[in-house]
């Protein structure tokens, strides 16, 4: 009896050592899957809350589901070809997703399966670099818990997200001397989208001067100039007949890239106010705390690829560029994190040991993060929640439609759908099959009585029929299409 025992605990006890040495091997992958699973669940959950918008994941959402039925990929509310928006062709295989089934969940999971998988190449360059396996994780754990990487996710898709790992992916493979895997690692950065050319441009200028690496070095510049040129003087005006985007944004530089281009080069004294200012230093004090414990100056050569992305954010006259929330400070991170392995791998550094490290990264996640709003600002639309769910099961499928912004998302698998503004006020009505308002939400950037008046208008054109009245949430139908 007491042998028997002993043969059933120590065999107990060997499947425990084994499935703790199984654990302790593949540490990383449970750590990357877990964080994935964390990030899907919370930018679903944030969707599924009405916390969504049509700008971008409206966008995003729109096209790629077009392109799965074999449409072309012309945004209603952008109001031009999808190409024409940051030029953005990696998101052409998103569509085989949309095949298999169509939801706006693919790209939740996309985006937290390439935010955590960053993970892994960064541990790889870790290494490389000469540091400890305990090191390279810690400094994998203080990338998932950059505040930026839980902040990004949670704010609807954008297609850098994709980029981000493979960026940290194309240094590991120039490093490694894997000249196909870099190639293909850079091609695939540029098609995220358009203004990362400037990124791999600098980038390649990094790499052929401080890592002496010239074939990878003058190639990640040739193509990200070329890639430059081509997308703001031929891709972007073709396809959406106007300047890139943001260029609004460095109005006070000129009214088109090469003008901005040409003052910053010929004019510098326009900029001293945004460098030299309380808004730019708040900015690095945000981007650097969660890693500062790693940063030296004579380390900081890595950041010389992160110039471009700085420089438009610190420029630019929208300060949502120069937070921890939004994407726009996404291709700043490889190049901090590599800062802190050289740092490392030196021998310099304020924290070396893993537990140091990882208490940081806590401490800088939980002040930075935005998790806290899951019990504030994304309850605010809990009351009319049933209700506007409600009203988007009586929106007939492919039917045209006008929304409140933050229930578009719910609705963009359709050719012609767009979000109300304070334009559609006074906007001709009779072009959406279907209307439906969130009066007392109407969504980011219209005020409230807006939407009244767009139900008071509806409310006197006998072509439109109310379908739908609860909470504040109106459904209209135009009868007799």
């Amino acid at each position: 009896m007491d042998s028997s025992a002993g043969t059933i605990k120590a065999s107990g006890k060997n499947i425990y050592n084994r499935i703790r040495a199984t654990l302790k091997r593949n540490a990383l992958g449970w750590i990357i899957g877990v964080s994935a699973l964390i990030l899907f669940v919370c930018s679903s959950a944030r969707h599924a809350l009405f916390q969504s918008s049509a700008f971008d994941l409206g966008i995003y959402d729109q096209v790629i589901y077009l392109m799965s039925q074999g449409q072309s990929p012309i945004s209603s509310i952008l109001g031009f070809h999808h190409l024409g928006n940051h030029a953005a062709w990696a998101v052409y295989p998103l569509g085989l997703l949309y095949k298999i089934y169509p939801s706006v969940y693919w790209l939740f999971a996309v985006q937290a399966v390439s935010l955590a998988l960053g993970a892994l190449p960064t541990w790889h360059l870790a290494r490389q670099a000469g540091l400890k396996e305990s090191q390279a994780t810690a400094i994998a754990l203080s990338y998932l818990l950059y505040p930026l990487i839980f902040n990004v996710n949670l704010f609807d898709f954008h297609p850098e997200v994709m980029a981000t790992p493979a960026i940290l992916g194309a240094v590991l493979a120039a490093r490694l001397g894997q000249t196909l895997w870099f190639c293909c690692a850079i091609t695939f950065v540029l098609g995220c989208k358009g203004v990362l050319s400037l990124t791999v441009a600098a980038m390649g200028v990094w790499l052929l001067v401080f890592e002496k690496r010239r074939l990878y070095g003058a190639f990640a510049m040739i193509a990200g100039v070329a890639w430059f040129l081509m997308v703001t003087q031929v891709i972007i005006p073709k396809f959406s007949g106007t300047e890139a985007a943001a260029v609004e944004r460095y109005a006070y530089l000129g009214t088109s890239v090469l003008e901005i281009g040409k003052n910053l080069l010929f004019k510098p004294s326009l900029i001293l106010s945004k460098v030299f200012s309380l808004g730019t230093l708040e900015y690095f004090a945000l981007l650097l705390s969660p890693l500062i414990w790693g940063l030296s100056l004579r380390h900081l050569t890595p950041l010389v690829a992160a110039i471009p992305a700085l420089s438009l954010n610190i420029l630019a006259d929208y300060p949502y560029q120069r937070d921890l929330i939004h994407q726009y400070s996404l291709p700043v991170l490889p190049f901090l994190l590599l800062a802190v392995i050289s740092n490392l791998a030196a021998g310099g550094g304020w924290l070396k040991h893993k537990r140091g490290i990882i208490l940081w990264s806590i401490v800088a996640f939980l002040a930075l993060a935005k998790f806290g709003y899951f019990w504030s600002r994304y309850l605010d639309h809990l009351s009319t929640w049933q209700a506007t769910r409600d009203a988007i099961a009586i929106v007939q499928p492919k039917a045209s439609v006008l929304a409140s912004t933050h229930i578009v998302p719910h609705l963009t698998h359709r050719p012609f759908i767009q979000p109300t503004s304070p334009a559609s006020e006074s906007a001709d009505l009779n072009l959406y099959k279907y209307i439906l308002l969130n009066v007392r939400y109407p969504g980011l950037g219209t005020p409230p009585e807006i939407g009244q008046n767009i139900v008071k208008r509806l409310q006197q054109m006998p072509q439109f029929q109310q379908r739908y009245r609860r909470k504040k949430v109106f459904v209209f139908e135009k009868i007799g299409d």
